[in-house]
């Protein structure tokens, strides 16, 4: 059981980590539709929906971890 969610809790840090990056990526490439004056671009809402993503992932990860050391803590 504690190594499935060993391999859960990874998985989880692999998401955020890959939904910070493109939430990242697509802030930068927003700046500069913003400087053009275009408004609101596809860029600006695919970095809000990654990062609302990573925020997810996070408390994914934050609920393993409190799993995790509730079963450490009963052995």
């Amino acid at each position: 059981m504690n190594t499935f969610l060993v391999l859960l809790l990874i998985a989880a840090m692999i998401a955020v980590v890959v939904a910070l990056i493109r939430g990242i990526v697509s802030f930068l490439a927003q700046g500069s539709a913003e400087a053009r004056g275009e408004g609101p671009s596809e860029h600006a809402l695919k970095s809000n929906k990654m990062m609302q993503a990573r925020v997810l992932f996070q408390a994914i990860a934050i609920l393993i971890v409190v799993v995790l050391l509730f079963f450490a803590g009963r052995t």
